[in-house]
C-alpha cells in the first residue's frame, strides 16, 4: 500500500500544481471551462491558490506531516465537488471530466491518507 500511496500523491500534487499554474496564467482551457460555468475571471487566482495550497499540503503531508496531508485532501475533496456541482448545476457535462477526474485523485488521496 506504501507504493500505491506514494504514487497517488504524487499523481495528485502534480496535477494540482499544473493546473494552480494554469489558473494563474489564465490558460486558454481555462478560460472556456470556467466561463462555461459562470465563474469570473476574477476567481481565478484565488482557486489557482487553493489548488496549489492543496497540492503544497499533500506534498508536505508526503513528507511526514500527516495531519496536514489530510487536512490538504480533504480541502481538495471539497474543492472539486464543488467543482463538479458547479458543472452539474449549468449543465456543462462535455467539461465536466476534468474536475471529476481531479475528484477522483482527491478522494483516493485522502482515503490512502487516512488508511496509512
Amino acid at each position: 500500500m506504501a507504493t500505491a500511496y506514494v504514487i497517488i500523491i504524487v499523481l495528485t500534487v502534480a496535477a494540482n500544481a499544473a493546473v494552480a499554474v494554469a489558473d494563474l496564467v489564465r490558460a486558454e482551457f481555462v478560460l472556456a471551462n470556467s466561463a462555461a460555468v459562470g465563474v469570473p475571471r476574477s476567481w481565478l487566482p484565488w482557486l489557482g491558490a487553493l489548488k496549489g495550497a492543496g497540492a503544497t499540503g499533500l506534498l508536505i503531508g508526503l513528507l511526514g506531516l500527516r495531519p496536514l496531508g489530510v487536512a490538504a485532501a480533504v480541502g481538495l475533496v471539497l474543492f472539486f465537488v464543488g467543482a463538479v456541482v458547479a458543472h452539474v448545476r449549468v449543465r456543462a457535462y462535455a467539461t465536466m471530466a476534468a474536475p471529476a477526474g481531479y475528484l477522483g485523485l482527491a478522494a483516493a488521496s485522502l482515503a490512502l491518507t487516512v488508511l496509512r
